[in-house]
């Protein structure tokens, strides 16, 4: 076994204890038929081999799996200066528990804030007409905003969720926040699904990220369209009233359903399409390219560890964009990012095989989605 070579003149490294030799010896004839091993490292409980492939990297991975399980290791696979890295570590994979009831009780709870969220939103006349009425019966004014809003939501975990599930990933069921209206204007802060084990490769971990955003646009394009076919436009109320900001996408469509809007007037838009507008900031949010979101696992097959150059460049143009619109929406996403989200993101098992190119063609359609999708200023007071 050899260590990385240190620079400089440092004490010779105390030998490894007699366990971690034997399992290394064990690791090593695992890979001996896959990879010319040059060097080898241990850090911590990670084994490292560093050498030349012999075989397709899809391949090498199906065997390394099936020979390292029974030890206890996960395998991954990294491109190295002069060759590849396998690196065997502690088993990745998790296998939890489904708590089926926790995700049904957030479920509910949303159901209920998203319709409180909804009873807000005026515009359609076969249910704003329970707002006269007591009791529960006054929560069914918000169905078309939640119903759209949660089927939106719902639609996008479950494209990554069955898309996790036909690579045989471990992932969780959809987990809905709900959020206290007015303080949340929407009535929920969106839905999370939990990744368990690594993805496969970056093909699959692309197939994964971007096949939630697409689900959910799936649902909100149609529903933005029936919205706005039955979205009016009136007089500029005298009170106050919020203004939702107009992403490029939003005003071709209302260019091409309304034509020019007359001064003095304003569009009155019905509560499917208010839904589908958060829909699509919703899905904009997630397409930046950074850390754990959609768009930073997209980043991440798209352009591998430059991802984290790519995360912190759109941190930066977040807060260009609060300063060029004095719109405080982007300096508290961009706060977010930085502190919540962060740039790391774990790697595929194996990060060796290329992103296929239509994946890579689609990878640039999402980008020009998020551009679409951006609305300068998200929300403000008229």
């Amino acid at each position: 076994m050899r260590f990385w070579p240190f620079r400089g003149r440092r004490p010779a490294a105390p030998p490894p204890p007699p366990d971690l030799v034997v399992t290394e010896d064990l690791l090593r004839r695992s890979v001996a038929d896959l990879l010319v091993v040059r060097e080898s490292l241990i850090r911590g409980a990670i084994y490292e081999f560093q050498g030349e492939l012999l075989v397709a990297p899809a391949r090498a991975l199906d065997l390394l799996l099936e020979r390292l399980r029974p030890f206890g290791y996960t395998p991954f696979l990294r491109a190295a200066r002069g060759g590849v890295v396998v690196q065997a570590w502690p088993l990745a994979e998790t296998v939890e528990r489904p708590r089926v009831l926790v995700n049904a009780v957030l479920f509910l709870a949303t159901c209920v804030s998203t319709l409180v969220a909804g009873s807000m939103f005026s515009g359609s006349p076969a249910f704003d007409a329970f707002r006269t009425f007591s009791g529960p019966a006054w929560f069914l004014s918000g169905i078309p905003f939640a119903g759209t809003l949660l089927a939106i939501l719902g639609v996008h975990e479950f494209g990554h969720y069955f898309t996790a599930r036909h690579y045989k990933a471990q992932v969780s069921l959809p987990y809905f926040i709900p959020a206290p209206p007015p303080l949340f204007l929407f009535g929920t802060m969106g839905a999370i699904i939990r990744m368990r084990s690594p993805a496969r490769d970056r093909n699959s971990l692309f197939d994964i990220a971007a096949a939630g955003p697409l689900a959910g646009l799936a649902v909100a394009f149609p529903a933005v369209i029936l919205g706005l076919h039955w979205s009016t436009v009136m007089p500029v109320p005298p009170g106050g009233h919020i203004v939702f900001g107009d992403s490029l996408l939003m005003r071709l469509l209302v260019s091409w359903r309304f034509g020019a809007i007359p001064e003095g007037a304003m569009l009155f838009t019905h509560p499917i399409a208010d839904a589908a507008w958060a829909g699509f900031l919703v899905t904009a949010l997630n397409l930046f390219p950074v850390g754990q979101l959609d768009g930073g696992r997209i980043a991440y097959a798209l352009v591998g560890r430059h991802h984290k150059a790519l995360g912190i460049a759109t941190v930066i143009a977040l807060v260009a964009m609060g300063v060029l619109t004095w719109s405080p929406n982007w300096f508290v996403w961009a706060g977010l990012v930085y502190f919540l989200i962060g740039f790391h993101h774990s790697p595929p098992l194996d990060d060796l095989t290329p992103l296929s190119r239509g994946r890579r063609v689609v990878g640039l359609a999402c980008l020009i989605l998020l551009v679409l999708l951006v609305p300068p200023i998200p929300i403000q007071t008229g």
